[in-house]
C-alpha cells in the first residue's frame, strides 16, 4: 500500500476535526477527498504530509511509518517531504525567484542535486506542462493557471511517490481546470499516488479512481469511482445532488 491510515484523530484546542480516520490507498491510485466545508479534508491532507501532527493513530506513506503516539522529529518531516509532494491552494511560489529557480531550489538545496542536472530536469517538466517559455518569468507575471502548473512542476521535481493537492482548481476557469484534469490523469499513468482535496464534484468525477467522503471529521463513504454512480450512503448521495 502506498498510504495506510489507522485511527487518526486530530483536535484544535477543544474542537475535534478528525475522528478515528482509517483507510488505505494503493500505489498509483488517485483518491479524491470530498465533503462540505469543515469536513476535515484539508486537515487530513496536512496530516498526510506531517504539516500537522495527529493526536493519535498511525500513518504509513511512501514507505515510511509514523506513530503519532510518539513525538516526531523535524528530520522525519523533512525525510517524508522528499517523497511526498504538496501542491497548495495558494501555490506558495517564491515571488523573488524566477520559475526555473523555484523549481530547482529544493532538489539542489535539500537533495544535493547538481544545479545543471536540476535545470535540465526542470526544463523537461516545464516543457511537458507547456511552460518552457516561462522559465525566466517571475511568478507574479503568470496567470493563476500558469502558477498552478508551476506549483505542480515544483512538486514533481522531487520525484515524489505521493502527490497531495489542496483544492487545485479553486478560482480557476473551466479551460484551466481541464488542463489540471489532464495533468492529474497523465500523472496517474506514471504510478504516482495522488490525493486530491476538492469540493467540486464534476472535477472529482473526472480524475478519481477512488473517493473518500467526509462529514464533520468522519468518513461517511469510501469507494471506487463507481460510488459517484451508485453511492452507498444517503449522505453522499445527497452531496452529489448539489
Amino acid at each position: 500500500m502506498s498510504i495506510r491510515v489507522n485511527g487518526i484523530n486530530k483536535s484544535y484546542g477543544t474542537t475535534k476535526v478528525l475522528h478515528d480516520i482509517s483507510f488505505e490507498c494503493a500505489n498509483g491510485e488517485t483518491l479524491v477527498l470530498l465533503g462540505p466545508s469543515g469536513a476535515g479534508k484539508s486537515s487530513l491532507l496536512r496530516v498526510l504530509n506531517l504539516l500537522e501532527t495527529a493526536d493519535h493513530g498511525q500513518l504509513h506513506i511512501a514507505h515510511q511509518d509514523f506513530d503519532f503516539y510518539q513525538p516526531l522529529s523535524e528530520q522525519q518531516g523533512l525525510a517524508l517531504r522528499r517523497k511526498v509532494g504538496m501542491v497548495f491552494q495558494q501555490y506558495h511560489l517564491w515571488p523573488h525567484m524566477t520559475v526555473l529557480d523555484n523549481l530547482i531550489e529544493a532538489p539542489v538545496k535539500v537533495s544535493g542535486v547538481a544545479k545543471t542536472q536540476a535545470k535540465q530536469q526542470a526544463m523537461e517538466i516545464l516543457t511537458t506542462l507547456q511552460l518552457a517559455d516561462k522559465a525566466d518569468a517571475w511568478p507574479l507575471q503568470l496567470s493563476g493557471g500558469q502558477q498552478q502548473r508551476v506549483a505542480i512542476a515544483r512538486a514533481l521535481m522531487m520525484k515524489p511517490d505521493v502527490l497531495l493537492f489542496d483544492e487545485p482548481t479553486a478560482a480557476l476557469d473551466p479551460e484551466i481546470t481541464n488542463q489540471v484534469v489532464k495533468i492529474i490523469r497523465e500523472l496517474s499513468g506514471t504510478g504516482i499516488t495522488q490525493v486530491v482535496v476538492t469540493h467540486e464534484v464534476d472535477f472529482a468525477k473526472k480524475i478519481a479512481s477512488h473517493v473518500l467522503y467526509l462529514e464533520k471529521g468522519r468518513i461517511i463513504e469510501h469507494g471506487t469511482h463507481d460510488a459517484f454512480i451508485h453511492p452507498q450512503t444517503p449522505q453522499f448521495a445527497d452531496y452529489l445532488k448539489h
